[in-house]
């Protein structure tokens, strides 16, 4: 659909007609089309005083008056209504980088990744499959950060997931900080649409806000957290002295991740493998989304711009041309005067 903004600015189309009317009889016009003043008598395309003006330089000027005249009136073209993809999710996605994160036992196509790897290569199909949720990420170590605040932008929170990297924000692990973090950026948003997945290989070692004080306050906040607890229960480690199998997973604090998750109505999930873990967040994919009244919008896009450059070629056009027809008439003149000579 069609549509000005200033429709009312049309009215400026007829205002060379009214001064063209309105002239008194037998007085020469400097610019005997457009309204614009003592200065256009100057300006090439416009004959001067005492000329009389081509008809065909009056059409062209007075065309493009009018296309001038509706690039101000900005037209646009407006869309069909366009329902925004919303259902009500607001999902936090909280993952720890610190170093430990580097222990290489998950599996993918017969060889070895570490942990983060992993997360990345799942994270990557669980965001693309939340289409109409907002996510938002959060990395952490020592300390934890925003890498991407809550938006719609999946791309976005793709892409900083595949660029984090291991110990970016410190050695320790402060799963209390992280969860608080969390919180804090989902505490605006509706009561019954606030999601924490936390995922972590290890236990608190760092931090100002105690895991259980984060849980209290989730809790209170209605948030709920869906805890992941990441890595291999044995695995063989090869040393000078031989092979021994070990569990790279004993710093895991299991108990504290089920206790949060249970504490805010969510489930605790154990990642053993990648398969698990892509088990898990399908799991979580299957979340029910809180519906929501959708948001309708109509996309516009701005038209003026075409008005107004076929208004400034009409005018270089007409810059070229009197020139010509100016030469081709002094040409005929003298000729004549010679010719009567």
């Amino acid at each position: 659909m069609l549509t000005l903004v200033y429709p009312w600015l049309l009215l400026l189309i007829i205002l060379p007609v009214l001064l063209q009317w309105r002239r008194p009889v037998g007085q020469s016009v400097d610019a005997p089309v457009l309204p614009i003043g003592h200065w256009l008598s100057e300006l090439p395309g416009v004959s001067r005083r005492g000329s009389a003006t081509p008809i065909w330089q009056k059409i062209l000027l007075f065309v493009i008056w009018v296309l001038l005249v509706v690039a101000v009136a900005r037209p646009q073209h407006v869309g069909e209504q366009v329902q925004l993809p919303v259902s009500g999710r607001d999902l936090m996605l909280v993952v720890d980088i610190s170093p430990s994160m580097d222990e290489q036992d998950m599996i993918i196509q017969g060889r070895s990744i570490n942990r983060l790897q992993a997360v990345k290569v799942v994270l990557d199909d669980f965001v693309t499959r939340r289409k109409g949720d907002r996510l938002g990420l959060i990395l952490f170590g020592t300390q934890p950060y925003v890498q991407v605040p809550l938006t719609f932008d999946l791309e976005t929170v793709r892409t900083l997931m595949h660029e984090s990297g291991l110990g970016m924000a410190g050695r320790a692990t402060a799963i209390g900080d992280a969860v608080g973090l969390a919180i804090k950026r989902l505490r605006d948003r509706p009561q019954d649409q606030r999601v924490v997945v936390l995922l972590t290989d290890g236990a608190n070692t760092a931090g100002e806000i105690t895991p259980d004080k984060a849980t209290e306050i989730a809790e209170a906040a209605g948030v709920r957290l869906y805890t992941i607890g990441i890595g291999a229960e044995s695995m063989v480690q090869r040393g000078f002295l031989g092979s021994r199998r070990v569990n790279p997973s004993r710093d895991l604090d299991e108990a504290l991740l089920t206790r949060m998750a249970e504490q805010t109505g969510g489930r605790y999930f154990r990642a053993r493998s990648l398969p698990e873990l892509e088990m898990i967040y399908e799991n979580i994919n299957q979340l029910e989304p809180i519906e929501l009244e959708g948001k309708f919008y109509r996309p516009v896009t701005e038209l003026f711009v075409w008005p107004a450059g076929i208004a400034a070629l009409l005018w270089l056009a007409l810059l070229v041309l009197v020139p010509v027809s100016r030469t081709r008439l002094s040409r005929g003149l003298n000729g004549g005067e010679a010719a009567r000579g």
